[in-house]
């Protein structure tokens, strides 16, 4: 018996703008139960300001942010970037992270990740070809007397999906 093939609508499917993303993510399990908050998502996707404030069911055992939360505050901001700033032409992925914890994380916390024009013409010329490319995008965290709690490092994979990528014409002579 074969089973009928089901159409799950995938985030790039639905068109969800980043204003609705922003109201989403506040009450997505994930983030309501860490007690993460996105205050800002660009139209544009190059900017997201994301804070959070331990309190009595997120502090850890030391009365601070646990690390994994400060991690899940960068978790997903540049591949929307991406997903936003460079269109249904690319295949983003959010691939690797680097972390370092440099002081205790009390109060509110504040993650503002920004994604330069510079940054989107690197990734286009690095695709063009239709290669991929991983990108590193660094973002600090810092407390209410912005000092710097932890800094974060997301590794983006880009690639240009194979039906946008305009054929090389002096490729095409090589081959004839």
């Amino acid at each position: 018996m074969r089973l009928p093939k089901i159409n799950i609508p995938t985030y790039a499917s639905m068109r969800i703008g980043p204003k609705f993303l922003q109201r989403f993510m506040r009450i997505w399990p994930p983030y309501l139960g860490a007690g993460i908050k996105p205050v800002y998502i660009a139209e544009d996707g190059s900017r997201s300001i994301v804070t959070h404030k331990p309190n009595v069911l997120t502090r850890n055992l030391v009365g601070t942010a646990f690390g994994g939360t400060m991690l899940s505050m960068t978790d997903p901001f540049f591949m929307f970037a991406g997903v936003y700033g460079l269109g249904k032409e690319y295949l983003v992925w959010d691939v690797g992270v680097e972390a370092k914890f440099l002081k205790p994380g009390r109060g509110k916390l504040t993650a503002d990740m920004r994604v330069s024009d510079e940054t989107w013409d690197l990734i286009r010329t690095e695709t063009a070809d239709g290669q991929k490319y991983l990108h590193w995008f660094d973002v600090d965290i810092t407390d209410e007397q912005d000092e710097v709690v932890a800094r974060m490092r997301r590794q983006v994979y880009f690639r240009k999906k194979p039906q946008f990528v305009q054929p090389d014409p002096s490729q095409a002579n090589a081959t004839r």
